[in-house]
């Protein structure tokens, strides 16, 4: 297990961001070309590693290797050497954690049920690469029948796995509103439409609908990060832009409350006489663990069976188009009480997480 803390703490040096990976690429296709694979790039800044065990269909095990655009501040001694890039969301231990089980199945490949692809792949953190990596058709290709993920969480024991059947994860959509007025002195206000004060009464609908729409008990958020308004305390914003989120779990949810944030954006369009102008990015699907899949799971692993999570989270993961492609099943390992991911503080005890979560990984390989 001595490989997967190695290759952790190389990568977690390194970040990069994105589709611009050179280094991270390089030193996972250097960790691969030992191995009895065959190596591909699909995409750009992907690698993906087949290993042919002359079965008739195949397993896939994805790891993100991009990072954020964040400050290192946790001061161990193989902090990134990237000013302005960091690790903060443990795509370095699961990318780690790929490389070990790569090395293991290279070893173990006459004895496997399966074939095994392994798929490294950019922008999870950005523009959704598994979803540029789904379109080449790779998985279909290499008749991949079942594909598994893990991702490292805090606020869990450190190194226990954790999953659910069904929703595990959210639906996720940007949300980009923006309100054009009419600029006058404040001397004037009477005479202008004020931009900045209906992005705050667009605010504050917004939070009554999100929480009226649906049920207490149907998990979602629609919430602003950011507005930007105005050129001078004494005139009257001509313009205003709304930047924030809008998460659920079932298409079914999300489409409503898309209707009625466009509602709430026509009523505050015809109360202010601004122009109010809304778009929501097509976002990435809902993790959704394929209930069969994690019976497999449940079953075949016995006392070894990840622990279930009690509720999902709204958090946004782009193994999600996996998951559109094939039957697939995501997991939390724990990594205890840590800063929280994408955190410029956030560390974890590698030594201890990272090997259990390999052992885990093994066992997936074996499943009937």
């Amino acid at each position: 297990m001595d490989s997967v803390i190695e290759y952790r703490r190389a990568l977690h040096r390194i970040p990069e961001l994105d589709s611009d990976l050179p280094e991270t690429t390089a030193f996972v296709r250097s960790r691969l070309q030992p191995l009895r694979c065959q190596i591909l790039e699909p995409i750009r800044s992907s690698v993906c590693a087949f290993f042919d065990a002359g079965k008739p269909e195949t397993a896939a095990f994805r790891a993100d290797m991009d990072a954020l655009p964040e400050t290192e501040e946790t001061g161990l001694p193989y902090a990134s050497e990237h000013p302005g890039k960091m690790h903060a969301c443990g795509h370095d231990g699961h990318t780690a954690m790929a490389l070990a089980l790569a090395e293991y199945v290279s070893a173990h490949l006459e004895e496997l049920p399966r074939n095994v692809l392994f798929l490294f792949q950019p922008a999870e953190e950005t523009t959704g690469g598994a979803a540029r990596l789904c379109e080449t058709g790779i998985l279909e290709r290499r008749r991949v029948r079942r594909v598994f993920g893990l991702h490292l969480w805090p606020g869990l024991p450190a190194g226990s796995v954790w999953a659910k059947p069904g929703p595990q994860m959210a639906r996720s959509s940007e949300v980009s509103i923006r309100i054009t007025g009419r600029s006058v002195h404040i001397s004037r206000a009477a005479e202008g439409r004020d931009a900045l004060l209906a992005a705050v009464k667009l605010i504050e609908s917004a939070m009554e609908m999100e929480r009226t729409a649906l049920p207490p008990e149907e998990p979602r958020v629609l919430r602003f990060g950011k507005l930007t308004a105005g050129d001078a305390r004494n005139v009257v914003s001509g313009h205003a832009e709304l930047l924030g989120s809008l998460r659920s779990f079932s298409d079914a949810a999300f489409a409503l409350l898309r209707r009625r944030l466009g509602e709430v954006c026509n009523q505050v369009e015809r109360s202010t006489g601004c122009d109010v102008k809304l778009h929501l990015s097509e976002g990435y699907p809902p993790v959704w663990n394929h209930e069969g899949l994690f019976e497999t799971v449940r079953a075949g692993l016995g006392a070894d069976a990840p622990a279930l999570l009690p509720q999902p989270a709204l958090a946004a993961e782009d193994f999600s188009f996996y998951q559109q492609c094939a039957p697939g099943v995501f997991f939390f390992l724990g990594v205890g009480d840590a800063a929280p991911l994408h955190a410029s503080t956030f560390a974890f005890d590698d030594e201890l997480v990272l090997p259990k979560g390999v052992e885990f990984l093994k066992k997936l390989l074996y499943l009937p």
